[in-house]
C-alpha cells in the first residue's frame, strides 16, 4: 500500500509515518519542512510541500491509494482559524484533483458530542484551544458535504496529547460522534495507539464518508 501523509513531520505525522513504514507500507510523506521528517527508511519519499500550493500538492499524491491528513496550522499561530480552514480546504481540493478517493483527516475531539453537544462548545472546553477546535469544527460540516471522495473524519480521544506517554499498547476501542470512556470515566489514546487505529483503518476500509474516534 502506498499512502500520503501529510504533516509527517508533526506530532500526530510522525506516529502514524512510523506504524505505516513498520508495517511495510510505502509512504510519500509530506511536509513544509522535510528535514523535520523522522525516517531515513527507503519506503518513505519526503516532499516538501505547502498545502496553498495546489499544483505541488496534487503532483506529490499521485499514485498514492490513500491520503492521510495529519495537518496542523500551528497552535501558537495567530490565524489560526482562518489558516485552518483554509488549508483543509485545500488540501481536500488537492486530493480531488489528484484523481485518490481515499481520504482521512485528523480532526479533533472538540467535534465529539455528548447529550447532541459538541464538546467545542461546552462551557469547559479550554479556551487556549477553542479557535482551531472551532475551525475543524467548521471545516468538518464542510467536509461532510463532499460526495465524490470516500472521506473519513478521525477525532482522537478527549486526552491525547504529548503529555500521554502510555506508549503502544494495540489496544483500543472504536466510537463514531461521542467520546469513547474507560471504567475511570476518561477518554485517552496515546498516539502510538492512535496511528494504529489509522494504519488499522487504511488496511480494512472499515469506515467510509462518516466521523470516528478511538479511545482504550
Amino acid at each position: 500500500m502506498k499512502v500520503a501523509l501529510i504533516g509527517a513531520s508533526g506530532f500526530v505525522g510522525k506516529a502514524i509515518l512510523k506504524e505505516l513504514v513498520d508495517r511495510g507500507n510505502e509512504v510519500i510523506a509530506i511536509a513544509r519542512d522535510i528535514n523535520k521528517i523522522d525516517s531515513t527508511d527507503n519506503k518513505v519519499t519526503k516532499v516538501a510541500a505547502d498545502v496553498s500550493d495546489t499544483e505541488k500538492l496534487v503532483n506529490a499524491l499521485q499514485g498514492a491509494d490513500s491520503v492521510v491528513s495529519a495537518f496542523n496550522a500551528g497552535w501558537t499561530n495567530p490565524n489560526l482559524y482562518e489558516d485552518t480552514i483554509k488549508g483543509a480546504e485545500a488540501i481536500q481540493k488537492a486530493v480531488k484533483l489528484s484523481g485518490v478517493k481515499r481520504y482521512i483527516f485528523i480532526g479533533g475531539a472538540g467535534t465529539l458530542q455528548i447529550d447532541g453537544n459538541q464538546l467545542v462548545d461546552g462551557p469547559d472546553f479550554p479556551a487556549e484551544f477553542k479557535p482551531g477546535a472551532s475551525a475543524v469544527r467548521d471545516y468538518f460540516n464542510t467536509l461532510k458535504q463532499e460526495t465524490e471522495l470516500d472521506w473519513l473524519f478521525f477525532s482522537p480521544a478527549i486526552e491525547m496529547h504529548q503529555g500521554i506517554t502510555i506508549g503502544r499498547t494495540g489496544k483500543y476501542r472504536l466510537g463514531k460522534t461521542s467520546p469513547v470512556f474507560n471504567e475511570e470515566g476518561r477518554s485517552v489514546l496515546s498516539v502510538e495507539d492512535l496511528a494504529i487505529v489509522i494504519a488499522d483503518e487504511l488496511e480494512n476500509n472499515a469506515h467510509h464518508q462518516e466521523q470516528f474516534t478511538a479511545a482504550y
